[in-house]
């Protein structure tokens, strides 16, 4: 059975950032916690997740500015794109 919800620890390890990340995110209210009824500690659910990793997918595409390069030989110049 697959687990609905994860802890700090687990989201920062998924999304490569730490768990102070997380934890702000939470303040922010871009990722809602729910409190675990025992200890108190913050869980998020898988679905939640999943949407802030399409967030963030969305958000990575950039483009870098444009270099441009000169061909030593021809002496052309070549307008170089770089996307992340």
């Amino acid at each position: 059975m697959p687990k609905k919800f994860l802890t700090v620890k687990e989201v920062a390890r998924l999304l490569n950032v730490t768990p102070l990340t997380v934890r702000n995110w939470d303040a922010k209210g871009k990722l809602t916690a729910y409190r675990h009824p025992m200890n108190n500690y913050r869980l998020y659910k898988v679905e939640a997740l999943e949407e802030l990793m399409k967030e963030l997918e969305i958000s990575k595409v950039a483009v870098k500015i444009p270099k441009v390069a000169q061909s030593p030989k021809s002496g052309v110049r070549k307008l170089k794109i770089d996307i992340l």
